[in-house]
């Protein structure tokens, strides 16, 4: 969250008007909407959420909690096509800073669902629809031309999505390549890009190799395939004919299933489904998700939705994350019966020393079972021993 606060804080100004309540920022909204995509909330549920997190918005400088219709509000002025490009911009550059990016572009697509309804579903509902299978088809037609779909221009290296296109309905993917590549190629150093045969065109081929300087290897598959064995037609098409022919193991083009990969974590992370309801909202929508899909691989210590709200608490708490480093470990420690009630006697070291305020043993404990779930598991069996012999613990510190 404190991520999302500082690149919103670069990218966004405060408020959207002169005349705002000025409750909230918009670098604060911005990173309420980036917990909601990652935890795939809806705004209600991102209300609560906060409300029970009182100590992720003090970090970021929120007094108190937004509604839920402010939060809506907020994506409708701060999820622009415009502010979108400038995040990807920023944490283009926060790679590059770190020197993170490779030189070789993957770019692949994906569809989404506009519902939380599975294909298998979909199919069993139009088998068992027999008498009205005209019907049923006509409805899939309707769905194939609005199904949301997302193309990605993926660094290899890092899994960082550079360039986004985001369009409705199953028609060629050529059409994309062009954008996805000038707009990669202007915020990173880009020799090498990779498709599939969805973006197969000779006219791609041109604009990469002749107007851009990069090398683009793209299957041939567009068309129907010659029973002659004829060779495709263009200069460009016929070179990937037999420079692409047989097995890529081991070869430059086999890291084109990096772009897959970005697009399993995509899905497995922020979800498959889109929320949004009009077209407007979903490609704001789609393109939002590779914003919080860069935050998240900023953040060196989160790895998907869940662990990045574990390591955003840690931080909360910096007291209590520097427990266990601040104090030397006493040679009687081993005389203890577990690591885990070792680990509450360092908490409860920490509690006498700092005091924090409004400090509690819920709030000790709840961090533990949230970030170390092997830890957990040694816990539960002792949790009737703790809970009548914490009072002794302050003793056994002194026999220390």
């Amino acid at each position: 969250m404190r991520a999302a606060h500082a690149l919103g804080s670069q990218c966004l100004r405060k408020y959207s008007s002169k005349f705002s309540r000025r409750d909230f920022t918009l670098p604060q909204l911005f990173a309420c909407l980036v917990v909601r995509e990652q935890m795939r909330l809806s705004y209600r549920g991102t209300e609560a959420l906060l409300r029970d997190g009182r100590a992720w918005c003090r970090a970021i400088g929120m007094r108190k909690t937004p509604d839920h219709a402010t939060l809506h509000r907020a994506a409708g002025v701060i999820l622009s096509g415009r502010r979108i490009a400038r995040m990807l911009d920023l944490l283009a550059e926060w790679f590059a800073v770190a020197k993170a990016l490779g030189t070789t572009l993957a770019i692949d697509s994906t569809c989404y669902d506009t519902h939380h309804r599975s294909r298998h579903y979909e199919r069993r509902c139009r088998h068992y629809a027999e008498p009205q299978r005209r019907s049923a088809n006509a409805k899939r037609s309707r769905t194939a031309r609005t199904t949301p779909k997302l193309s990605a221009g993926v660094d290899t290296r890092s899994h960082v999505i550079l360039s986004t296109r985001v369009r409705a309905g199953m028609g060629s993917d050529a059409p994309s390549f062009g954008g996805l590549l000038s707009d990669a190629s202007q915020r990173a150093t880009v020799t090498t890009v990779l498709a599939d045969a969805g973006y197969d065109s000779e006219a791609n081929h041109r604009l990469a190799r002749l107007e851009l300087g990069v090398r683009s290897l793209i299957r041939t598959g567009v068309g129907r395939v010659s029973p002659t064995g004829k060779p495709a037609a263009g200069h460009y098409r016929r070179r990937m004919q037999w420079e692409l022919a047989g097995s890529q193991k081991g070869r430059k083009f086999a890291q084109r299933a990096q772009a897959e990969t970005v697009m399993s974590m995509l899905k497995r992370n922020l979800g498959d489904a889109l929320r949004a309801r009009s077209p407007r909202m979903r490609r704001r929508e789609h393109a939002f998700k590779a914003v919080v899909h860069d935050l998240m691989l900023a953040r060196r210590h989160s790895r998907g939705s869940r662990q990045s709200r574990s390591a955003l608490d840690w931080q909360d708490h910096g007291w209590l994350a520097s427990a266990w480093r601040t104090e030397p470990l006493p040679p009687q420690a081993q005389a203890l019966p577990s690591l885990g009630l070792f680990l509450i006697w360092r908490l409860r070291l920490q509690l006498d020393r700092r005091s924090p305020p409004a400090a509690s043993w819920g709030k000790i404990l709840r961090p533990i079972f949230r970030n170390r779930p092997r830890l957990a598991a040694s816990l539960v069996g002792e949790v009737l021993w703790v809970i009548t012999g914490l009072r002794s613990l302050r003793g056994a510190r002194k026999n220390f």
